[in-house]
């Protein structure tokens, strides 16, 4: 069945309909990794979007047992080919059946490489994946200029509070240095994790050095957080425009405000921003894949990030009171992280979790771990 992606600007892709054939209006965006496409799909940073995969060929091994989330959060999938006859030891079924199974629509066959090109030049559009061949542009492309993604971390946000004890049988440590299970005598730090849309290695990163995580849903009160007394707060990634967080924002300000220990990603890191008086702004395209180098300003050492926002802190916004950037994306310039002065906060924009995508700063979490233990700052 034919397929056709609209952008606002008028422009027209005619491919093969993939997943579901629903009709979608979303935001498109594009992502540059190799691999993980699996992991692209399950994170909930991408609700409120429709996805390119720059990569030509995507589900060549299927769908494996590798999801951040319960389930898929694109609005809709965008590849040049669809491999319908995965091979892979671990396979358990192919992307088409996935994208049927969660009414997820795509469009496949098109040319990738134009259409990121015209994202990159004119910024992020909004467009609409359809299979109907008699649509009327003069109708559709005043819907798609209206289109808003809006307060997408209530769709993705856990709705009640879970916990991941370091002791799980499916999360066994595995952290170089710091393997075998905790000491059952010596109790594990508890963290407190606001779910604004987190993705699952998050909980399971803490969780292999030895920390319990109670995962709260992004509308929890500091109060009821600080209330359970944990010995650090991480705030996570999640999707859409931060500013849509107002309530969030709010009580991001209250938990800045205690002596808690906090380690921001993606998300979070922004809110914490907004929440202490910085602004943030939407990039022209966004950063989003596996491949992208952050530079430490500490140390000037360059690592490479997986990354998934739209949306960065406006590093002339900062109060040198209050906060400092820490991390620099070495592309563009941008901030990727803010250290909050006389706080035991800190924040970064990119990904040290992975999944996808390159492992280079996990170390933060270890860095996350040794800042609790530092009782005076």
């Amino acid at each position: 069945m034919k397929a056709f992606l609209i952008l606002e600007d008028g422009t027209v892709f005619t491919g093969a309909s993939i997943g579901s054939t629903r009709e979608v209006i979303s935001e498109i965006v594009f992502n540059t990794s190799m691999t993980g496409y699996l992991e692209v799909l399950t994170d909930p940073s991408y609700a409120g979007q429709a996805v390119v995969m720059t990569y030509p060929l995507i589900g060549n091994y299927g769908i494996t047992p590798d999801m951040e989330s319960e389930r898929p959060w694109p609005d809709g999938l965008i590849v040049r080919e669809l491999s319908g006859t995965p091979s892979n030891f671990r396979c358990e079924g192919t992307v088409q059946d996935f994208l049927v199974r969660y009414d997820i629509p795509g469009i496949a066959g098109i040319d990738t490489r134009a259409l990121t090109k015209r994202l990159r030049e004119k910024g992020t559009m909004n467009g609409m994946i359809t299979t109907d061949e008699h649509y009327c542009l003069e109708e559709i492309l005043p819907k798609l200029r209206a289109y808003r993604t809006g307060n997408v971390v209530e769709r993705v946000t856990c709705k009640k509070p879970w916990v991941l004890s370091p002791w799980q049988e499916a999360y066994r440590p595995t952290v170089p240095g710091r393997q075998g299970e905790p000491e059952k005598a010596a109790p594990p730090l508890r963290i407190a994790l606001l779910d604004l849309g987190a993705k699952r290695n998050i909980a399971r990163s803490l969780a292999a050095r030895g920390c319990e995580v109670t995962v709260y849903p992004a509308h929890t009160t500091a109060e009821e957080i600080l209330a359970a007394a944990p010995d650090g707060i991480m705030l996570s990634n999640g999707p859409g425009d931060p500013k849509e967080c107002g309530d969030i924002i709010r009580e991001i300000r209250t938990l800045y405000q205690s002596d808690t220990p906090i380690f921001a990603i993606c998300l979070g890191h922004q809110l914490m921003a907004l929440a202490t008086g910085a602004d943030t702004h939407k990039l022209h395209y966004g950063h989003r894949g596996g491949n992208h180098p952050v530079k430490d300003l500490a140390t000037n050492r360059v690592y490479i990030s997986s990354q998934n926002h739209g949306y960065v802190v406006d590093t002339d916004t900062l109060d040198p009171g209050v906060a400092r950037p820490a991390f620099v994306n070495v592309n563009d310039g941008t901030n990727e992280g803010i250290t909050y002065i006389g706080k035991r906060i800190f924040t970064v924009q990119f990904h040290p979790e992975a999944c996808p995508g390159p492992q280079d700063s996990e170390f933060l979490f270890d860095r996350f771990i040794d800042m609790i233990a530092v009782k005076e700052w």
